[in-house]
This record gives C-alpha cells, structure tokens and sequence, in this order.
C-alpha cells in the first residue's frame, strides 16, 4: 500500500472473525426465519427494569455520561466488595482487555496461554509485539503444569478464560489456586470471567475476587453481554490492584462507557430476577442438547458457559453452511483448528429444539 507504513506485526495477526448476522443469513438465502446461535447472546429480551432505566436515561443523551463511570464503578464495588479505584469500565469486555493489553504489554514480552482459546487478549499482544506461548490442551482440560513450565524471564502475562471459550470448561478452583499461587508475583495473572454467572453454579468455580487482597498482579475480567443481556449496549468491566486500573482508565481514555449502557448496567447489577431466569434457561437448553447428543453418540464438552462444543463427526465448515441454508447460524469450530467440532449457543427452547432437528437432517 502506498505512502502507508504499518506496523510489521500486523503481517502476522488474522483479524477477528465474527459471527454471521442474522440480517446477512437471511439475504444470502432468502430466508424469513433465522435462529443465531453463533455468538454466545442471551436468548431472553432484555429486562423491564433495565428497559425502563435505558427510557429514562435516553431523555439526557443531549449531555456526556459519566466520563470514568464513577456510579457504575461504585456499584460494582458495593456487589464484589472491591474499592471502586480498583475498577475499570469499558465499551464490552473486548476494548477492556485490548486497554489492559496495551498498557502491559511492550516488544518482546511473553504471554502464556491455551492453545484454544478466546483469541482477544492474543490479538492485542501479538499487535504490540509481544510473543503468544500457547499450551495445548490436556485432552479438553488446560495443562496447568505445562503452562506454568513455559515461565521465563520474558513472560509478563498468563491468560486463563474460565469458563473457556469454546469448550465451556472449568477449572476445579483447588486447582486454580493452586496454580495461580505458583506463578511468581511479578507476572500478570489475566483470568477471563465473561462466563461467570454461568460458571458459579458449578460448586467447583473458584470465587476469584478473594484472590485479590493476596496478589496484587491479578486481573478479573467480567462482562454485562452475557447473563445480563447487553450485548448490544456493550459494557465490560475488570477488577485489579489500584496503580493497573489507574493506567488502564488512561489507557481507555474518557466516555468510553455511553449514558444508556451506565444505565442499563447499573440497574442489571440489582435484577437478580431476570439472572436466575436466564441461568435456569440457559441450563435447560445445555440439557435438551446434551440429551440428543448422547442417543447419537456424539461426542461433547460438558459446559459451564452458555454454549456447547460439539463433535459432528464431519467438516464443521460443511455443517456450518448446511445449517445456514435452513436458517441456523452457528460458530464452526475449524477456526480453532477443530475440523470436526462445532459450537452451538444455548437459546429458548424453540430455538434449541429447532437446532436439533435442522442437524438431524444433515447427520
């Protein structure tokens, strides 16, 4: 490209791929009927209460928000017991990490992390000039102690996504502990919680935010895009010691956070009703597929997430496709380099049960 000079990292980055929109699907195939199962959104409309708090909130869009998100900081300091100086908010969970990734990360770092992953943290890193370490899983499972053998005097960061995206995985919290209390303090720990509310249920999650009085080189990310229902207003948030989220707010600049989203986020904090509702949705859908892949003999991960990851025994950019045609957008899991796998978000259970019977046809 002429009179352009770009950094040369970007020669060696794959951008983001996102997930087919149901607008582009219905085009493409001339369809009236999409279910998108493909990225990982709550199925549920979003709450009353959050409605009403956007309407009202959308009456001053004439005026800045909250340049720093005191009030939105301030509440999540009195839901996760942590000081609002030790909070930082973003536009989603993604401008967060690339935030965080920019401030830590210089030419020549390490970063340690799986093999299969959320590439967010990696995409970033990798542009800055860091080095991505990546650890193949043990069978589905991280390999904790292959991660902690590839330390050297160059890593800066360890990233753990837990739940893991795509494989809906855990850590056993004994394990986590175990693991982050052998990592030597002056590395970063970056744990990726944007599955939380999902993955407590499990009595194995690990409560990660009593981890932070003891080590100050720990980051939590978590996000509103989930079990909240905000994906499209677009709110993230990470809990740290107080000099990291200082420099990540410098680092994010002002405004980041628009007033609608503040609103939304604030009052989603204290709607536990609409939570446990899309929890419980959200295990019933893993339930009826869980259900049909076992009478067919098809091989999945157990998840803690609001997706699954499953292996269709054929080319998942094949099924991909198929399921497109009849009106199902998934993720195919040949962009992980898992030919035969796909991964299938949790809906209603008329988007689910419509899901199983477009796969019937094609397996």
């Amino acid at each position: 490209m002429d009179g352009i000079i770009l950094r040369e990292e970007l020669e060696n980055i794959r951008g983001y791929i996102p997930g087919r929109s149901i607008e582009e699907v219905q085009e493409e195939y001339g369809l009236s009927d999409i279910v998108k199962l493909a990225s990982n959104e709550n199925p549920m409309p979003p709450s009353p209460k959050v409605l009403e708090a956007i309407q009202k909130a959308a009456l001053d869009i004439n005026i800045y928000p909250d340049a720093l998100g005191d009030a939105l900081r301030k509440k999540l300091s009195e839901k996760y017991g942590v000081e609002s100086e030790n909070i930082v908010v973003g536009n989603g969970g993604m401008e967060v990490i690339l935030a965080m990734a920019g401030t830590i990360i210089t030419k020549g770092d390490e970063i340690i992390m799986p093999a299969t992953t959320f590439p967010g943290f990696g995409f970033k890193s990798s542009l800055l000039g860091g080095k991505l370490v990546k650890v193949p899983l043990n069978k589905y499972d991280f390999d904790l102690d292959k991660m902690l053998e590839s330390i050297t005097e160059k890593t800066k960061v360890i990233y753990i996504c837990n739940p893991n995206n795509p494989t809906g995985k855990i850590i056993p919290k004994n394990k986590l502990k175990e693991f982050i209390d052998k990592v030597p303090k002056n590395i970063v720990v970056f744990i990726d919680e944007a599955y939380y509310y999902y993955g407590v249920k499990n009595s194995e999650y690990l409560d990660s935010v009593r981890l932070l009085k003891d080590r100050e080189n720990l980051i939590i990310l978590r996000s509103f895009s989930k079990s909240s229902g905000l994906a499209g207003l677009r709110v993230g948030f990470g809990l740290t010691n107080k000099k990291l989220a200082e420099n990540f707010r410098k680092a994010l600049g002002p405004f980041t956070v628009n007033k609608l989203a503040q609103a939304a986020a604030i009052t989603a904090l204290d709607d536990e009703e609409y939570l446990e509702k899309t929890v419980e949705l959200n295990y019933k859908s893993l339930g009826i597929m869980e259900d049909f892949f076992k009478k067919n003999n098809l091989e999945y991960i157990e998840s803690n997430a609001n997706f699954i990851f499953v292996n269709v025994k054929q080319h998942s950019k094949i099924v991909f496709h198929e399921l497109m045609k009849r009106g199902v957008i998934i993720r195919p899991g040949f962009q992980w380099g898992w030919d035969n796998w796909i991964r299938v978000s949790t809906g209603t259970e008329e988007e689910t049960h419509m899901f199983i019977e477009k796969l019937k046809e094609i397996l």
